[in-house]
């Protein structure tokens, strides 16, 4: 038997495979999200699983709709379940299931596939989703009905299956989140409240501990970068305490910044989309430090009690200038020549 010639391969860098697929990634922050929805139904009952699901519903629709005859079907990569999933977790208890379909046909058809499909998609879609909704139903949006307490959770908000276009239907028992409250009426909730998450607010505001702990274990899986949550929790702690320091009557205490509203969830699993986020270590730092300050601004001095959604889109907008500003110099590049 002849031995097999050797033959040279030719091929463009790079030539190191990690192993880690674009479906591979999707599914591990996917399986991270699970006990958060979870939580989300123990605190809010099953209202919250109705709302993420038809979110999903609406993205997983437009992408289909958009690539049916493509035989790479980007269904596949599970990038639109978890735009969906990420989209119902920033929405707020009894949100009527139409807005949140329609949030998740906006979030992939205006944030993902209109820009050429992943990878290529400037803003954050799950927050462009919530933008849209926000700029379009602030009422509904802000509206905050109060956990369900002993109701039990197969109770469901009445406001959960009103008609498209037609009048929300208000629950009887409604309360302000904890940023509303600092905000409006200057009254502070209970860090140990926020810590273990049941307060008024969106699906995903629930437990900054549990949040914390999928945090730790999606940086140790290396799945988010740990300097994107690192720098934009670090900003936020550093500048509340700054304020808190001037006046603690009027500014609160920077683990009230930390453990409210939206910013754990956005620190976990919004600022750190490798797609919207900078590619070197210098520009993630810098990425979250902008995040943090945006923040703190817009809760402290801005005319909204919550700001995290726009300082994470801001910031998207900035990344391709955080990326050009922050990659390393080439070895030699920009040494004069010999006789000049």
């Amino acid at each position: 038997m002849e031995k097999q010639k050797q033959k040279l391969i030719v091929q463009a860098a790079p030539y190191l495979s990690h192993g880690i697929t674009a479906p591979k990634a999707m599914l591990d922050i996917i399986y991270a999200l699970i006990p958060v929805a979870l939580l989300s139904v123990w605190f809010f009952g099953i209202s919250s699983l109705w709302v993420i699901i038809s979110a999903t519903l609406g993205g997983v629709l437009v992408e289909w709709l958009f690539n049916r005859e493509r035989a790479d079907n980007p269904l596949k990569d599970g990038s639109a379940i978890l735009t969906g999933l990420l989209l119902g977790l920033t929405l707020p208890a009894g949100l009527p299931l139409w807005m949140a379909f329609l949030g998740g046909v906006v979030a992939i058809g205006l944030g993902k596939t209109v820009w050429g499909g992943l990878g290529n998609n400037l803003f954050n879609p799950a927050l462009l989703g919530r933008a849209f909704l926000l700029g379009n139903f602030p009422i509904a949006m802000t509206t905050w009905p109060a956990p369900i307490g002993d109701a039990g959770i197969f109770s469901v908000y009445p406001s959960t299956f009103t008609w498209p276009f037609m009048q929300v239907a208000t629950d009887s028992v409604s309360g302000a989140t904890p940023l509303n409250l600092m905000k409006f009426q200057h009254q502070f909730t209970d860090v140990g409240s926020l810590f273990i998450g049941n307060v008024s607010g969106s699906y995903g505001e629930t437990s900054a501990l549990l949040l914390l702990v999928i945090g730790g274990v999606l940086i140790l899986r290396r799945s988010i970068d740990w300097r994107i949550p690192a720098a934009l929790l670090g900003s936020v702690f550093v500048l509340s305490l700054i304020f808190f320091m001037v006046d603690s009557r009027l500014y609160p205490n920077p683990f009230f910044m930390l453990f409210s509203g939206g910013l754990m969830f956005a620190a976990v699993f919004m600022a750190t989309d490798p797609v919207t986020s900078p590619l070197t270590p210098k520009g993630a730092w810098i990425f979250g430090i902008g995040m943090g300050a945006i923040t703190v601004l817009i809760r402290l001095f801005g005319g909204l009690p919550e700001g995290v959604m726009y300082a994470v889109l801001l910031m998207n907008a900035t990344v391709p200038l955080i990326d050009k500003i922050s990659q390393p110099r080439a070895f030699g590049h920009g040494l004069k020549k010999d006789g000049q």
